[in-house]
């Protein structure tokens, strides 16, 4: 039995029997239990502390409903400077009953085999500098009744976006062919080839997509038809992108979706704190890693 729950006990006496008797019965001294006895019912130094960052939790869990506690740590060790733990995080979200409330959405790709390019990357995602290894997709939002097409390339050295383009017409082949443009500006100067990894989509697959790209140092790897796991990087991150847009940000209610789009896109690459990074964002972890 500890001193706290020794002066308890006399607490919970004390009108009974004197608090000298007490104190002697309990092994307690006088001093000792009037000083608990005046604290009694205020917050030590750790409960408040234990206060103030359960608040924080509750604060970062309605801004970004889709975080789990991992992330959750990573954000408040980062706005405070605090050292804490990712299991005092989680145990503060078990007492909260707070748990990520993301959706993950799963695709399937089938279709014949229409293999134009080999798959180089043959799942091994090891880039080891910035533009070594980039993947691009295409994904759906439906946004105001419609459905708009989001198209984007992935550098996979630091999982940051670098191009992003989007469109309200099914099957527009312009977000594609942009995003390619956007690469291509950025590999001018690069001497050694890019990687550039997809699925084996329409656009993609198309003699025109291979033909705006075949004067530069593009070499385009591609994934086996109804093989997900070949494009694995860019599947998950679309899983992840799609229930962050839906829980934390509710993309439906903003006035202007490409505008929204940019926007969520440059809170991906600097703010975001990435699983794969160990919880840096993507502009972070390059620049540490000595690419700024």
């Amino acid at each position: 039995m500890d001193d706290d729950e020794r002066e308890k006990i006399i607490d919970e006496y004390k009108n009974k029997y004197t608090i000298k008797s007490l104190c002697e019965y309990m092994s307690v001294s006088r001093s000792g239990y009037y000083k608990w006895s005046k604290r009694k019912g205020t917050l030590n130094r750790y409960e408040k502390d234990r206060k103030v960052l359960s608040k924080l939790i509750l604060e970062e869990h309605q801004k970004h409903k889709s975080y789990g506690y991992h992330r959750i740590a990573t954000v408040i060790r980062n706005t405070t400077g605090w050292i804490i733990s990712d299991n005092l995080v989680h145990k503060c979200c078990k007492v909260l009953n707070i748990k990520s409330k993301a959706k993950h959405y799963k695709y399937k790709k089938t279709g014949e085999e229409h293999i134009l390019y080999p798959n180089i990357v043959n799942r091994k995602w090891n880039a080891a500098k910035p533009l070594e290894l980039v993947v691009s997709d295409m994904t759906c939002l439906k946004y105001r009744g419609i459905l708009y097409e989001w198209t984007y390339i992935l550098d996979t050295f630091n999982n940051e976006i670098i191009s992003s383009h989007i469109s309200s017409k099914p099957g527009d082949r312009r977000p594609y062919f942009e995003c390619l443009e956007d690469l291509k500006k950025k590999i001018e100067e690069k001497k050694a080839p890019i990687v550039l990894h997809t699925d084996q989509g329409a656009v993609y697959s198309s003699r025109a997509f291979a033909d705006a790209h075949k004067d530069y140092n593009i070499i385009h790897s591609m994934s086996r038809a109804g093989t997900p796991k070949d494009n694995a990087i860019i599947e998950s991150i679309n899983g992840w992108i799609k229930a962050e847009l839906t829980t934390d940000f509710q993309y439906w209610k903003w006035n202007d979706l490409e505008k929204g789009i940019e926007r969520y896109v440059k809170y991906f690459n600097t703010e975001r704190p990435a699983y794969a990074l160990n919880y840096k964002s993507p502009v972070q972890y390059k620049t540490e890693q000595g690419f700024g």
